[in-house]
């Protein structure tokens, strides 16, 4: 059963809990590298099986050491800031990113698969868990965890695709290879 005002409270905790998170870096660097579509609808998806995940898991998820999911989500940013880098010092002038080069399903297989691991273990993913399991309604808590991760998600593509395409894609391509590393190693650290 659908209820608004829970619908409402948890659209209002995840939205401001996912706004300063790494999954909105993710979406925001890979956008400013890509096509805003890709992008935007590979971080939904993902999103949103990891809240089916985190309403149907519920209290497992906090059952999962945190400690290796984050180093392993850790390692993956690291490695994706050492691929962005090298590619940055390689690209020839006027190259674009990832999709011209490899086409919108390998952009958005790339884009998925980074957040789909970025989302693992995090704060709103344990958040959507421990709300669904206080409110005991399923619906309102999936609609409106996943409607704010949409959101959030929504704004990080947009303002990522827009500062692409005003700096030079391999001035980008290394400040958000820098991001990506810096968000590794504090997963690493335990930091995030």
């Amino acid at each position: 059963m659908f209820d608004p005002s829970i619908f409402a409270t948890v659209f209002g905790i995840i939205f401001v809990a996912e706004l300063p998170d790494k999954t909105a870096l993710a979406a925001l660097v890979l956008a400013s590298r890509n096509r805003a579509l890709p992008v935007f609808l590979a971080t939904a998806l993902a999103l949103t099986i990891q809240s089916v995940i985190a309403i149907v898991a519920g209290g497992l998820l906090s059952l999962l050491p945190p400690r290796p999911v984050h180093i392993g989500a850790g390692a993956l940013f690291v490695g994706s800031a050492v691929l962005m880098w090298r590619r940055a010092t390689a690209e020839h002038e006027g190259d674009k990113g990832l999709e011209e080069r490899s086409g919108f399903w390998r952009t958005f297989g790339a884009c998925f698969m980074v957040v789909f691991i970025a989302e693992w273990g995090d704060l709103t993913q344990l958040g959507t868990a421990t709300l669904a399991a206080r409110y005991r309604s399923p619906v309102s808590v999936f609609a409106g965890a996943t409607l704010a991760l949409w959101a959030v998600a929504a704004i990080a593509v947009f303002v990522g695709n827009r500062a692409g395409r005003l700096l030079d894609p391999k001035v980008t391509a290394k400040i958000a290879a820098g991001l990506f590393a810096a968000v590794g190693v504090a997963l690493i650290a335990g930091l995030l």
